[in-house]
C-alpha cells in the first residue's frame, strides 16, 4: 500500500513534467538520496574519530562548536537542545570576530592566502583551547572562577596579542600612513559596530531575560562614556578632538565592559569606562612613538581594553557571584585568578601566534612584494580597484612590469 501511495504521489508530482525530462528528476532524486546516506556514513565513520582527537589531543571540547549529539555539551545545557544551539551561535559569533581583529595589525602588507591559511590555524589552537578554558564547566579559567561574560579573554585579549605579535613578524610598511582613509566610512562602520555590540553583549546571556537587559544597558552607557572620556582625555593631552578619535574611543568602550557586561552596575560601567579608556588611549599614543607597525590599532585598543576589561572583572564582579563566598573564593583571590588567567592568555598566545605566523609563512609567504604593496592589496591580491585608484594602480604595473624587464 505504502509503494502505491508513493507511485501516485510521484504521478501527480510528474503530471505537469515533460515525459523527457522524467528520467532526468528519477536520477536527480537517486542522486540526492545517495548523497544523503553517503554523509550519514561519513558522519559515523569520522565524527568519533574527530571527537576523540579534540578529546584526547587537543583542548577543543568547546561545547559550543558542536550540536548536542557530538557529545562535547557541557551538563548545564545537554539537557537542553535550545541551549546548546543558542551557546553555539554564541561561540560561533566570537569566532567571526577573533580573526577579524588581528586583520587590521598587519593591513597593506599581508598575502590573503596565507592569511586564510593562519585564520584556520588559529582557530584551532589558540580559540578553541581558550574559549574552552573561559567557557567550559570544567575548563581551566572556569575551575579558577574566571568570569568573562561576552569574550574580554576569548576574543579581544587573544586577537590583540597576536596582532602585536603579528606587527613585529611581518615588520613595518614601506609606506607607513598615519591619515584616515575616509572618514565618514569610519564614522559609519562604528556606528554598525555599536549597533551589532548589543547582540553580542546582550545574546551572550542566551536568553530574553534581566541579565540581557543589563548587559545591553551597560554596553550602550560604557561606549557612551569611553567616547566622550577619549575625546576630552585628548584635549586635556593637548590634541584637538575629532571624528576619529570618538569612535576609537567607542570602540575601547565596547571592549572594556564586554567581559563583565553581563554583571555590573550602570554605574561601575561608568567607571570601567573611564579607566580603561585612559589606559588605552596611552598605550596608543605610545604606540605611534614606537617602530611597532600595528596599523589599525589593534593591541593597543583591543588587546590592552581587553586585558584591563578582565582585570576590572576581578575587581566589581566578585559580590554579584554569592557562590563564590560559598565555595570559600575570596575577593582577592577572584581579583588575583583574573590577572593570572590574563599572563596566562598573553604568554600562550604570543607564543602560540608566533609559531603559527612562522609555520605560516613557511608554507605560503605571508608578506607581499614591495611592488605588490605599493600596487596596494585591492589590486595586487583581488585584482579590484575603482576611480582614482586605478591610474594609480596602473603606473605602478606599468613600473614593475618595466622593473622586470630590467
Amino acid at each position: 500500500m505504502q509503494q502505491r501511495r508513493d507511485e501516485q504521489h510521484q504521478r501527480r508530482t510528474y503530471r505537469n513534467v515533460p515525459h523527457e525530462q522524467h528520467r532526468m528528476l528519477d536520477l536527480l532524486v537517486l542522486a540526492a538520496q545517495q548523497q544523503i546516506v553517503l554523509g550519514q556514513r561519513l558522519d559515523q565513520i569520522f565524527l568519533p574519530f574527530f571527537q576523540q582527537l579534540c578529546h584526547r589531543i587537543l583542548p577543543l571540547r568547546l561545547a559550543y562548536s558542536f550540536h548536542i549529539q557530538s557529545g562535547f555539551a557541557p551538563p548545564a545545557v545537554q539537557s537542553s537542545t535550545t541551549s546548546c544551539k543558542n551557546a553555539q551561535c554564541r561561540a560561533n559569533s566570537s569566532l567571526l570576530i577573533a580573526p577579524s581583529l588581528i586583520t587590521g595589525s598587519f593591513a597593506e602588507r599581508v598575502r590573503f592566502s596565507a592569511y586564510m591559511l593562519f585564520m584556520v590555524l588559529f582557530t584551532i589552537f589558540v580559540y578553541c583551547p581558550l574559549a574552552h578554558c573561559t567557557w567550559h564547566p570544567d575548563g581551566l579559567f572556569s575551575s579558577m572562577h574566571v568570569k568573562d561574560f561576552a569574550g574580554g579573554i576569548v576574543v579581544h585579549a587573544s586577537s590583540g596579542v597576536a596582532a602585536l605579535v603579528g606587527a613585529l613578524f611581518l615588520g613595518r610598511r614601506h609606506e607607513r600612513k598615519s591619515e584616515p582613509a575616509n572618514v565618514p566610512y569610519v564614522i559609519l562602520g562604528a556606528s554598525l559596530l555599536w549597533l551589532g555590540w548589543f547582540g553580542f553583549n546582550g545574546g551572550s546571556s542566551l536568553a530574553a531575560n534581566p541579565q540581557a537587559v543589563k548587559a545591553f544597558l551597560n554596553t550602550n552607557t560604557a561606549a557612551a562614556t569611553a567616547m566622550l572620556v577619549w575625546i576630552f582625555f585628548d584635549c586635556v593631552m593637548g590634541r584637538k578632538p575629532s571624528a576619529m578619535a570618538a569612535a576609537v574611543g567607542g570602540v575601547v568602550g565596547l571592549v572594556a565592559i564586554t567581559p563583565s557586561a553581563g554583571w555590573v552596575s550602570v554605574r561601575e560601567s561608568i567607571l570601567i569606562a573611564v579607566i580603561t579608556t585612559i589606559i588605552c588611549n596611552l598605550a596608543c599614543h605610545w604606540k605611534n612613538r614606537t617602530s611597532v607597525d600595528d596599523a589599525l590599532d589593534v593591541f593597543p585598543t583591543h588587546g590592552v581594553g581587553g586585558i584591563v576589561g578582565t582585570i576590572l572583572t576581578g575587581v566589581f564582579v566578585y559580590k554579584y557571584e554569592p557562590d563564590l563566598a560559598a565555595e570559600g573564593v575570596s575577593h582577592a583571590e577572584f581579583f588575583l585568578n583574573h590577572i593570572l588567567a590574563v599572563l596566562i592568555v598573553f604568554v600562550y598566545t604570543a607564543a602560540v601566534t608566533y609559531g603559527l605566523y612562522w609555520l605560516t609563512n613557511k608554507i605560503i609567504p605571508m608578506r607581499v612584494s614591495e611592488a605588490s604593496e605599493r600596487l596596494g592589496l585591492d589590486r595586487s591580491q583581488h585584482d579590484e580597484h575603482y576611480g582614482r585608484l586605478r591610474e594609480l594602480a596602473e603606473y605602478y604595473e606599468e613600473a614593475e612590469t618595466s622593473a622586470e624587464k630590467k
